[in-house]
Protein backbone atom coordinates (compact mmCIF):
# COMPACT_ATOMS: atom_id res chain seq x y z
CA UNK A 1 0.00 0.00 0.00
CA UNK A 2 1.40 3.50 -1.02
CA UNK A 3 0.98 6.13 1.53
CA UNK A 4 -0.83 9.29 -0.05
CA UNK A 5 1.16 12.66 0.25
CA UNK A 6 -0.52 16.70 -0.83
CA UNK A 7 2.40 19.19 -1.27
CA UNK A 8 1.50 22.54 -0.36
CA UNK A 9 3.19 25.83 -1.42
CA UNK A 10 3.28 29.33 -2.81
CA UNK A 11 5.95 29.32 -4.77
CA UNK A 12 5.51 27.30 -8.14
CA UNK A 13 9.09 26.68 -8.60
CA UNK A 14 9.05 24.82 -5.07
CA UNK A 15 6.31 21.99 -6.10
CA UNK A 16 7.07 21.64 -9.25
CA UNK A 17 11.10 21.30 -8.04
CA UNK A 18 9.83 18.87 -5.21
CA UNK A 19 7.14 16.97 -7.54
CA UNK A 20 9.81 16.13 -9.99
CA UNK A 21 12.31 15.61 -7.62
CA UNK A 22 11.74 13.14 -5.08
CA UNK A 23 11.29 9.95 -6.46
CA UNK A 24 7.58 9.03 -4.79
CA UNK A 25 7.21 5.07 -5.88
CA UNK A 26 10.53 4.55 -4.45
CA UNK A 27 8.93 5.49 -0.95
CA UNK A 28 6.38 3.64 -1.38
CA UNK A 29 4.19 6.96 -1.71
CA UNK A 30 2.15 8.73 -4.19
CA UNK A 31 1.83 12.54 -4.51
CA UNK A 32 -2.19 13.08 -5.11
CA UNK A 33 -2.21 16.58 -4.88
CA UNK A 34 -0.31 19.72 -4.48
CA UNK A 35 -1.94 23.02 -3.34
CA UNK A 36 -0.71 26.95 -3.85
CA UNK A 37 -1.88 28.00 -0.10
CA UNK A 38 -3.31 26.65 3.16
CA UNK A 39 -7.08 27.62 2.64
CA UNK A 40 -7.02 25.13 -1.05
CA UNK A 41 -4.44 23.00 1.03
CA UNK A 42 -7.17 22.54 3.81
CA UNK A 43 -10.36 22.01 1.14
CA UNK A 44 -8.04 18.95 -0.43
CA UNK A 45 -6.85 17.60 2.48
CA UNK A 46 -11.07 17.16 3.47
CA UNK A 47 -11.56 15.92 -0.21
CA UNK A 48 -8.59 13.04 -0.31
CA UNK A 49 -7.69 12.68 3.05
CA UNK A 50 -4.04 11.97 2.08
CA UNK A 51 -1.36 10.35 5.02
CA UNK A 52 1.46 13.32 4.70
CA UNK A 53 1.53 16.69 3.63
CA UNK A 54 4.42 18.53 3.10
CA UNK A 55 3.61 22.57 3.46
CA UNK A 56 5.52 25.68 3.53
CA UNK A 57 5.46 27.50 6.74
CA UNK A 58 4.53 30.84 5.46
CA UNK A 59 1.81 31.15 3.36
CA UNK A 60 -0.98 33.87 2.19
CA UNK A 61 -4.48 33.28 3.51
CA UNK A 62 -3.80 30.01 6.14
CA UNK A 63 -0.34 30.21 6.86
CA UNK A 64 1.00 26.73 7.61
CA UNK A 65 0.62 26.37 11.37
CA UNK A 66 -3.09 27.15 10.76
CA UNK A 67 -3.05 24.46 8.58
CA UNK A 68 -1.56 21.95 11.35
CA UNK A 69 -3.50 23.60 14.03
CA UNK A 70 -7.25 22.77 12.32
CA UNK A 71 -6.04 19.43 10.34
CA UNK A 72 -5.03 18.32 13.69
CA UNK A 73 -8.50 18.76 15.51
CA UNK A 74 -10.02 16.89 12.49
CA UNK A 75 -7.84 14.46 11.26
CA UNK A 76 -4.91 13.78 14.51
CA UNK A 77 -3.84 11.32 12.42
CA UNK A 78 -1.93 12.70 9.50
CA UNK A 79 1.34 13.64 9.50
CA UNK A 80 3.18 16.96 8.94
CA UNK A 81 6.37 17.39 6.83
CA UNK A 82 7.18 21.78 7.35
CA UNK A 83 9.16 23.66 4.63
CA UNK A 84 10.43 26.46 6.40
CA UNK A 85 12.90 29.95 5.79
CA UNK A 86 15.54 30.66 7.82
CA UNK A 87 13.97 33.60 9.18
CA UNK A 88 10.64 31.70 9.69
CA UNK A 89 12.16 29.17 11.50
CA UNK A 90 11.39 29.93 15.31
CA UNK A 91 7.65 29.43 14.32
CA UNK A 92 8.44 25.57 13.38
CA UNK A 93 8.51 24.75 17.29
CA UNK A 94 4.90 25.70 17.56
CA UNK A 95 4.07 23.05 15.20
CA UNK A 96 5.62 20.53 18.65
CA UNK A 97 2.09 21.06 20.19
CA UNK A 98 0.67 19.34 17.29
CA UNK A 99 3.11 16.50 17.10
CA UNK A 100 4.91 17.68 13.82
CA UNK A 101 8.68 16.59 14.01
CA UNK A 102 9.74 16.93 10.79
CA UNK A 103 11.17 20.42 9.69
CA UNK A 104 13.21 21.09 6.55
CA UNK A 105 14.93 24.57 5.65
CA UNK A 106 14.75 25.66 2.29
CA UNK A 107 15.84 25.17 -0.46
CA UNK A 108 16.06 21.46 0.58
CA UNK A 109 17.53 18.47 -1.78
CA UNK A 110 16.12 15.27 -2.33
CA UNK A 111 17.87 13.10 0.31
CA UNK A 112 16.29 15.24 2.90
CA UNK A 113 12.72 15.04 2.09
CA UNK A 114 13.33 11.12 1.34
CA UNK A 115 14.64 10.89 4.78
CA UNK A 116 11.83 12.89 6.23
CA UNK A 117 8.80 10.91 4.21
CA UNK A 118 10.81 7.75 5.31
CA UNK A 119 10.93 8.68 9.03
CA UNK A 120 6.94 9.06 8.58
CA UNK A 121 5.96 6.34 7.00
CA UNK A 122 8.08 4.54 9.26
CA UNK A 123 5.78 5.72 12.11
CA UNK A 124 2.63 5.21 10.16
CA UNK A 125 3.36 1.69 10.08
CA UNK A 126 3.96 1.21 13.65
CA UNK A 127 1.08 2.98 14.52
CA UNK A 128 -0.72 0.98 11.94
CA UNK A 129 0.05 -2.42 13.94
CA UNK A 130 -0.31 -1.16 17.01
CA UNK A 131 -4.35 0.45 15.58
CA UNK A 132 -4.56 -3.43 14.14
CA UNK A 133 -3.75 -4.97 17.21
CA UNK A 134 -5.77 -2.81 19.47
CA UNK A 135 -8.68 -3.16 17.07
CA UNK A 136 -8.73 -7.11 17.09
CA UNK A 137 -7.93 -6.86 20.67
CA UNK A 138 -10.76 -5.30 21.58
CA UNK A 139 -13.13 -7.64 19.01
CA UNK A 140 -11.84 -10.58 21.04
CA UNK A 141 -12.10 -8.73 24.37
CA UNK A 142 -16.28 -7.77 22.81
CA UNK A 143 -16.95 -11.37 21.78
CA UNK A 144 -15.78 -12.82 25.22
CA UNK A 145 -17.71 -10.44 27.41
CA UNK A 146 -20.46 -13.13 28.52
CA UNK A 147 -17.64 -15.87 29.12
CA UNK A 148 -15.85 -13.13 31.04
CA UNK A 149 -18.37 -12.14 32.88
CA UNK A 150 -19.40 -16.13 33.47
CA UNK A 151 -15.60 -15.87 34.59
CA UNK A 152 -15.99 -13.11 37.39
CA UNK A 153 -18.60 -14.79 39.29
CA UNK A 154 -17.16 -18.39 39.32
CA UNK A 155 -14.16 -16.73 40.61
CA UNK A 156 -16.28 -14.38 42.78
CA UNK A 157 -17.93 -17.32 44.42
CA UNK A 158 -14.42 -19.75 44.63
CA UNK A 159 -11.41 -17.81 44.54
CA UNK A 160 -9.48 -18.24 47.76
CA UNK A 161 -6.95 -16.16 46.80
CA UNK A 162 -9.29 -13.10 46.52
CA UNK A 163 -11.50 -14.15 49.43
CA UNK A 164 -11.26 -10.37 50.47
CA UNK A 165 -12.42 -9.07 47.45
CA UNK A 166 -16.15 -7.70 47.44
CA UNK A 167 -17.75 -7.95 43.45
CA UNK A 168 -17.22 -3.99 43.13
CA UNK A 169 -13.76 -5.27 42.41
CA UNK A 170 -14.40 -7.58 40.24
CA UNK A 171 -16.58 -5.63 38.05
CA UNK A 172 -13.89 -3.25 38.08
CA UNK A 173 -11.32 -5.37 37.08
CA UNK A 174 -13.67 -6.86 34.20
CA UNK A 175 -15.27 -3.39 33.08
CA UNK A 176 -18.37 -5.21 33.47
CA UNK A 177 -21.56 -3.87 35.38
CA UNK A 178 -23.47 -6.74 37.53
CA UNK A 179 -26.80 -5.36 39.51
CA UNK A 180 -27.43 -6.42 43.17
CA UNK A 181 -30.30 -8.57 43.11
CA UNK A 182 -31.33 -11.00 45.11
CA UNK A 183 -30.20 -14.65 43.86
CA UNK A 184 -30.29 -17.98 44.59
CA UNK A 185 -26.79 -20.69 43.82
CA UNK A 186 -27.93 -24.25 42.87
CA UNK A 187 -25.22 -27.27 42.96
CA UNK A 188 -26.04 -30.47 40.83
CA UNK A 189 -23.96 -33.38 42.13
CA UNK A 190 -23.78 -36.39 39.70
CA UNK A 191 -23.49 -39.71 41.87
CA UNK A 192 -21.32 -43.15 40.76
CA UNK A 193 -19.50 -43.04 37.69
CA UNK A 194 -20.08 -39.93 35.00
CA UNK A 195 -18.50 -37.99 32.22
CA UNK A 196 -18.10 -34.29 31.15
CA UNK A 197 -20.95 -35.42 28.68
CA UNK A 198 -23.33 -35.38 31.39
CA UNK A 199 -22.33 -32.16 33.26
CA UNK A 200 -22.90 -30.20 29.67
CA UNK A 201 -26.21 -32.35 29.62
CA UNK A 202 -26.94 -30.45 33.28
CA UNK A 203 -25.51 -27.46 31.94
CA UNK A 204 -27.94 -27.36 28.74
CA UNK A 205 -31.11 -28.72 29.95
CA UNK A 206 -31.20 -26.33 32.89
CA UNK A 207 -30.47 -23.51 30.80
CA UNK A 208 -33.93 -24.92 29.14
CA UNK A 209 -35.74 -24.85 32.41
CA UNK A 210 -34.70 -22.07 34.97
CA UNK A 211 -35.93 -19.08 35.18
CA UNK A 212 -33.44 -15.79 34.73
CA UNK A 213 -30.06 -17.84 35.02
CA UNK A 214 -26.95 -15.22 35.53
CA UNK A 215 -24.55 -18.35 35.67
CA UNK A 216 -24.04 -21.51 34.51
CA UNK A 217 -20.91 -23.15 35.29
CA UNK A 218 -19.00 -26.55 35.73
CA UNK A 219 -16.66 -26.22 38.92
CA UNK A 220 -15.23 -29.30 39.37
CA UNK A 221 -17.37 -31.95 39.46
CA UNK A 222 -20.50 -30.14 40.22
CA UNK A 223 -23.01 -28.30 37.74
CA UNK A 224 -23.59 -25.02 38.95
CA UNK A 225 -26.37 -22.66 38.27
CA UNK A 226 -26.56 -18.64 40.17
CA UNK A 227 -30.79 -17.27 39.52
CA UNK A 228 -32.17 -15.04 40.65
CA UNK A 229 -34.53 -15.60 43.64
CA UNK A 230 -38.09 -15.24 42.63
CA UNK A 231 -39.35 -16.29 45.92
CA UNK A 232 -41.41 -19.04 44.51
CA UNK A 233 -39.85 -22.36 46.31
CA UNK A 234 -42.42 -24.87 44.93
CA UNK A 235 -41.27 -23.95 41.31
CA UNK A 236 -37.84 -23.92 41.90
CA UNK A 237 -38.25 -27.78 43.44
CA UNK A 238 -40.52 -28.49 40.54
CA UNK A 239 -37.63 -27.69 38.12
CA UNK A 240 -34.98 -29.26 39.71
CA UNK A 241 -36.95 -32.42 39.80
CA UNK A 242 -37.61 -32.00 36.29
CA UNK A 243 -33.94 -31.94 35.30
CA UNK A 244 -33.14 -35.05 37.71
CA UNK A 245 -35.73 -36.87 35.94
CA UNK A 246 -34.66 -35.59 32.64
CA UNK A 247 -31.18 -37.05 33.40
CA UNK A 248 -31.94 -39.98 35.35
CA UNK A 249 -34.25 -40.88 31.82
CA UNK A 250 -31.45 -40.20 29.45
CA UNK A 251 -28.51 -41.02 31.11
CA UNK A 252 -29.70 -43.20 34.17
CA UNK A 253 -27.62 -40.74 36.36
CA UNK A 254 -28.53 -39.69 39.71
CA UNK A 255 -28.23 -36.44 41.06
CA UNK A 256 -27.74 -34.92 44.39
CA UNK A 257 -28.76 -30.99 44.40
CA UNK A 258 -28.05 -28.52 46.90
CA UNK A 259 -30.22 -24.89 46.97
CA UNK A 260 -28.61 -22.02 48.77
CA UNK A 261 -30.27 -19.79 51.10
CA UNK A 262 -31.79 -16.45 49.07
CA UNK A 263 -29.32 -14.02 49.32
CA UNK A 264 -28.00 -10.21 47.33
CA UNK A 265 -25.23 -11.19 44.88
CA UNK A 266 -22.64 -9.48 46.97
CA UNK A 267 -22.73 -12.28 49.05
CA UNK A 268 -22.88 -15.20 46.67
CA UNK A 269 -19.65 -16.53 47.85
CA UNK A 270 -21.44 -17.30 51.41
CA UNK A 271 -24.11 -18.63 49.28
CA UNK A 272 -21.63 -21.14 47.44
CA UNK A 273 -20.02 -22.04 50.66
CA UNK A 274 -23.59 -22.73 52.31
CA UNK A 275 -24.62 -24.65 49.08
CA UNK A 276 -21.08 -26.83 49.68
CA UNK A 277 -22.05 -27.40 52.67
CA UNK A 278 -25.79 -28.77 52.06
CA UNK A 279 -24.18 -30.80 49.59
CA UNK A 280 -21.11 -32.21 51.32
CA UNK A 281 -24.41 -33.42 54.18
CA UNK A 282 -25.03 -36.37 51.12
CA UNK A 283 -23.40 -38.39 53.37
CA UNK A 284 -26.49 -38.34 56.21
CA UNK A 285 -28.99 -37.90 54.11
CA UNK A 286 -28.57 -40.24 51.06
CA UNK A 287 -27.78 -39.99 47.34
CA UNK A 288 -30.57 -38.29 45.42
CA UNK A 289 -31.35 -36.04 47.91
CA UNK A 290 -32.12 -31.98 47.38
CA UNK A 291 -30.74 -30.72 49.97
CA UNK A 292 -31.23 -27.42 52.03
CA UNK A 293 -29.85 -25.76 55.08
CA UNK A 294 -32.77 -26.55 56.85
CA UNK A 295 -31.89 -30.31 56.13
CA UNK A 296 -28.32 -29.89 57.62
CA UNK A 297 -29.44 -27.80 61.00
CA UNK A 298 -28.13 -30.06 64.25
CA UNK A 299 -30.63 -32.05 65.23
CA UNK A 300 -32.09 -31.29 69.22
CA UNK A 301 -29.62 -34.40 70.89
CA UNK A 302 -27.28 -36.35 69.32
CA UNK A 303 -27.45 -39.91 68.07
CA UNK A 304 -25.86 -42.73 70.45
CA UNK A 305 -22.32 -44.33 69.12
CA UNK A 306 -23.97 -48.01 70.04
CA UNK A 307 -21.19 -50.35 69.18
CA UNK A 308 -19.40 -48.27 66.47
CA UNK A 309 -15.79 -48.09 66.77
CA UNK A 310 -13.16 -46.90 64.92
CA UNK A 311 -10.11 -49.14 64.57
CA UNK A 312 -7.31 -46.61 65.20
CA UNK A 313 -4.94 -49.12 65.93
CA UNK A 314 -5.15 -50.89 62.13
CA UNK A 315 -5.56 -46.73 60.74
CA UNK A 316 -1.51 -46.73 62.26
CA UNK A 317 -0.23 -50.09 61.12
CA UNK A 318 -1.18 -49.33 57.82
CA UNK A 319 0.86 -45.94 58.05
CA UNK A 320 3.52 -47.38 59.66
CA UNK A 321 3.87 -49.98 56.94
CA UNK A 322 3.67 -47.42 54.06
CA UNK A 323 1.07 -48.38 52.46
CA UNK A 324 -1.12 -45.02 51.59
CA UNK A 325 -4.09 -46.76 49.10
CA UNK A 326 -4.56 -49.24 52.54
CA UNK A 327 -4.59 -46.26 54.77
CA UNK A 328 -6.94 -44.18 52.81
CA UNK A 329 -9.65 -46.92 52.36
CA UNK A 330 -9.09 -47.66 56.03
CA UNK A 331 -10.22 -43.62 56.36
CA UNK A 332 -12.93 -43.57 53.84
CA UNK A 333 -14.51 -47.17 55.46
CA UNK A 334 -14.70 -45.25 58.88
CA UNK A 335 -16.23 -42.29 57.51
CA UNK A 336 -19.10 -43.86 55.79
CA UNK A 337 -19.35 -46.01 58.91
CA UNK A 338 -20.26 -43.03 60.57
CA UNK A 339 -22.49 -41.65 58.12
CA UNK A 340 -24.73 -44.68 57.48
CA UNK A 341 -24.99 -44.16 61.39
CA UNK A 342 -26.05 -40.48 61.05
CA UNK A 343 -24.46 -39.31 64.26
CA UNK A 344 -24.38 -35.76 64.72
CA UNK A 345 -22.03 -32.96 63.89
CA UNK A 346 -20.88 -33.00 67.27
CA UNK A 347 -20.73 -36.90 67.76
CA UNK A 348 -18.85 -37.27 64.53
CA UNK A 349 -16.73 -34.29 65.14
CA UNK A 350 -15.24 -35.81 68.68
CA UNK A 351 -14.51 -39.15 66.41
CA UNK A 352 -12.47 -37.60 64.06
CA UNK A 353 -10.75 -35.87 66.98
CA UNK A 354 -9.99 -39.07 68.67
CA UNK A 355 -8.91 -40.64 65.29
CA UNK A 356 -6.44 -37.66 64.72
CA UNK A 357 -4.91 -38.04 67.73
CA UNK A 358 -3.99 -41.56 67.01
CA UNK A 359 -2.55 -41.10 63.82
CA UNK A 360 -0.30 -37.76 65.06
CA UNK A 361 1.42 -40.28 67.72
CA UNK A 362 3.17 -41.82 65.08
CA UNK A 363 5.43 -38.97 64.20
CA UNK A 364 8.48 -37.90 66.74
CA UNK A 365 7.95 -36.02 69.65
CA UNK A 366 9.49 -33.24 68.01
CA UNK A 367 7.40 -32.22 65.39
CA UNK A 368 4.36 -33.05 67.80
CA UNK A 369 3.55 -29.81 68.43
CA UNK A 370 2.82 -28.75 64.75
CA UNK A 371 0.05 -31.69 64.36
CA UNK A 372 -1.45 -30.66 67.61
CA UNK A 373 -2.90 -27.46 66.23
CA UNK A 374 -4.41 -29.35 63.76
CA UNK A 375 -7.38 -30.39 66.46
CA UNK A 376 -7.97 -26.69 66.86
CA UNK A 377 -8.69 -26.71 63.14
CA UNK A 378 -11.12 -29.31 62.96
CA UNK A 379 -12.98 -28.11 65.15
CA UNK A 380 -13.60 -25.14 62.98
CA UNK A 381 -14.74 -26.91 60.08
CA UNK A 382 -18.11 -27.02 58.95
CA UNK A 383 -18.28 -30.31 56.92
CA UNK A 384 -17.64 -33.48 57.40
CA UNK A 385 -15.90 -33.80 54.13
CA UNK A 386 -13.30 -31.23 55.14
CA UNK A 387 -12.38 -32.89 57.90
CA UNK A 388 -12.06 -36.24 56.70
CA UNK A 389 -9.85 -34.58 53.90
CA UNK A 390 -7.76 -33.00 56.56
CA UNK A 391 -7.29 -36.08 58.30
CA UNK A 392 -6.38 -37.86 55.05
CA UNK A 393 -3.67 -35.41 54.46
CA UNK A 394 -2.47 -35.65 57.51
CA UNK A 395 -1.93 -39.83 57.57
CA UNK A 396 -0.79 -39.68 53.81
CA UNK A 397 2.07 -37.73 54.64
CA UNK A 398 2.87 -39.15 57.75
CA UNK A 399 2.36 -42.56 55.27
CA UNK A 400 4.77 -41.68 53.12
CA UNK A 401 7.33 -40.26 55.22
CA UNK A 402 7.67 -44.07 56.89
CA UNK A 403 7.61 -45.41 53.39
CA UNK A 404 10.00 -42.77 52.15
CA UNK A 405 12.37 -44.13 55.03
CA UNK A 406 11.62 -47.74 54.72
CA UNK A 407 13.18 -47.51 51.18
CA UNK A 408 16.31 -45.63 52.23
CA UNK A 409 16.75 -47.74 54.60
CA UNK A 410 16.31 -50.97 51.70
CA UNK A 411 18.73 -48.85 49.27
CA UNK A 412 21.22 -49.01 52.13
CA UNK A 413 20.57 -53.01 52.32
CA UNK A 414 20.92 -53.36 48.75
CA UNK A 415 24.21 -51.22 48.47
CA UNK A 416 25.43 -53.39 50.86
CA UNK A 417 24.34 -56.62 48.82
CA UNK A 418 26.22 -55.15 46.00
CA UNK A 419 29.61 -54.52 47.41
CA UNK A 420 29.88 -57.74 49.11
CA UNK A 421 28.87 -59.08 45.60
CA UNK A 422 32.02 -57.45 43.79
CA UNK A 423 34.31 -58.38 46.87
CA UNK A 424 33.55 -61.88 46.27
CA UNK A 425 33.19 -62.19 42.92
CA UNK A 426 35.84 -64.64 42.56
CA UNK A 427 34.09 -67.03 45.05
CA UNK A 428 32.62 -69.93 43.32
CA UNK A 429 30.30 -70.21 46.00
CA UNK A 430 28.95 -66.74 46.22
CA UNK A 431 24.74 -66.65 46.90
CA UNK A 432 21.82 -65.10 48.36
CA UNK A 433 21.99 -67.45 50.87
CA UNK A 434 25.90 -66.91 51.48
CA UNK A 435 25.02 -62.82 51.24
CA UNK A 436 22.32 -63.13 53.70
CA UNK A 437 23.64 -65.17 56.26
CA UNK A 438 27.34 -64.42 56.21
CA UNK A 439 27.00 -60.48 56.12
CA UNK A 440 23.79 -59.24 56.03
CA UNK A 441 22.37 -61.56 58.96
CA UNK A 442 19.44 -61.21 57.12
CA UNK A 443 16.34 -64.34 56.14
CA UNK A 444 17.68 -65.04 52.43
CA UNK A 445 13.85 -64.82 51.40
CA UNK A 446 13.35 -61.46 52.61
CA UNK A 447 16.49 -60.28 50.78
CA UNK A 448 16.04 -61.54 47.41
CA UNK A 449 12.57 -60.08 47.54
CA UNK A 450 13.82 -56.66 48.22
CA UNK A 451 16.63 -57.13 46.08
CA UNK A 452 14.26 -57.97 43.02
CA UNK A 453 11.87 -54.75 44.42
CA UNK A 454 14.81 -52.93 44.28
CA UNK A 455 16.70 -53.68 41.39
CA UNK A 456 14.23 -55.51 39.08
CA UNK A 457 16.03 -58.46 38.87
CA UNK A 458 16.18 -61.58 40.75
CA UNK A 459 19.77 -62.20 42.63
CA UNK A 460 20.98 -64.67 40.09
CA UNK A 461 20.30 -63.09 37.24
CA UNK A 462 22.20 -60.26 38.83
CA UNK A 463 25.02 -62.16 39.54
CA UNK A 464 25.90 -63.46 36.31
CA UNK A 465 25.66 -60.42 34.73
CA UNK A 466 28.17 -59.03 36.91
CA UNK A 467 30.23 -62.02 36.02
CA UNK A 468 29.94 -61.93 32.41
CA UNK A 469 30.48 -58.32 32.52
CA UNK A 470 33.39 -58.66 34.30
CA UNK A 471 34.59 -61.44 31.72
CA UNK A 472 34.40 -59.27 28.82
CA UNK A 473 36.69 -56.69 30.89
CA UNK A 474 39.35 -59.30 31.23
CA UNK A 475 39.07 -60.54 27.71
CA UNK A 476 39.50 -56.99 26.26
CA UNK A 477 42.25 -56.23 28.16
CA UNK A 478 44.24 -59.54 29.48
CA UNK A 479 46.04 -60.98 26.10
CA UNK A 480 45.61 -64.80 25.34
CA UNK A 481 44.09 -65.73 28.77
CA UNK A 482 42.64 -69.38 28.97
CA UNK A 483 38.98 -69.66 29.46
CA UNK A 484 39.66 -71.76 32.34
CA UNK A 485 41.60 -69.37 34.24
CA UNK A 486 39.00 -66.72 33.20
CA UNK A 487 35.96 -68.83 34.33
CA UNK A 488 38.29 -69.30 37.99
CA UNK A 489 38.19 -65.60 37.86
CA UNK A 490 35.19 -64.41 37.87
CA UNK A 491 33.40 -67.21 39.97
CA UNK A 492 32.50 -70.09 38.28
CA UNK A 493 35.82 -72.11 39.81
CA UNK A 494 36.48 -75.01 37.84
CA UNK A 495 33.61 -75.25 35.48
CA UNK A 496 34.98 -73.89 32.23
CA UNK A 497 32.10 -75.53 30.19
CA UNK A 498 29.48 -74.05 32.49
CA UNK A 499 31.49 -70.35 32.24
CA UNK A 500 31.42 -71.32 28.05
CA UNK A 501 27.22 -72.29 28.12
CA UNK A 502 26.91 -69.22 29.99
CA UNK A 503 28.71 -66.79 28.25
CA UNK A 504 27.63 -67.86 24.66
CA UNK A 505 23.78 -67.51 26.06
CA UNK A 506 24.48 -64.07 27.19
CA UNK A 507 26.48 -62.79 24.17
CA UNK A 508 26.16 -65.13 21.32
CA UNK A 509 29.54 -65.98 21.20
CA UNK A 510 32.34 -68.36 22.87
CA UNK A 511 34.76 -66.76 25.25
CA UNK A 512 37.32 -67.87 22.61
CA UNK A 513 35.18 -66.03 19.58
CA UNK A 514 34.51 -62.39 21.29
CA UNK A 515 37.82 -60.85 20.88
CA UNK A 516 38.08 -61.89 17.23
CA UNK A 517 34.54 -60.19 16.50
CA UNK A 518 34.90 -57.06 18.76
Amino acid sequence: MSYKVLLVDDEKIIVEGISSLVDWKSLDTELVATARNGIEAYEKIRALKPDIVISDIKMPGMDGLTLVSKINEEFPTIKFILLSGFSEFEYAQTAMHYGVKNYLLKPCNEDKIAAALNDIISELKDQKAQDTFISELREKYKKAQPYIKTRLLTEFLTSKSYSNKDLSYYQQLFDIEIKDQEVRLILFKLEGDFSYEHLFAIKNIGEEIFDSILLNSNIGENALFLIEDQGHSEKLHDQIEQIRELINEYYKRDTTVAISEGGPIRKARNLYREAMECLEHRFYLGEGSIITKNDILPSNKDCPKGDFIIDEQQIVLKIKSGHVQDVCKEISRAFEKMAELRMGIHLTKSYCIQLYMAIIQTVDTEHMQDYLMGTSALLKMETVQHMKEYIETTAKKMTNEYYNHFKSKQSSVISKVIEVVKSNLRNPDLSLKMVANEYLFMNPDYLGKLFKEETGQRFSVYLTKIRIEKALEYILTMDDIKVGTLADMIGFGNNPQYFSQVFKKYTGYKPSEYRKVT
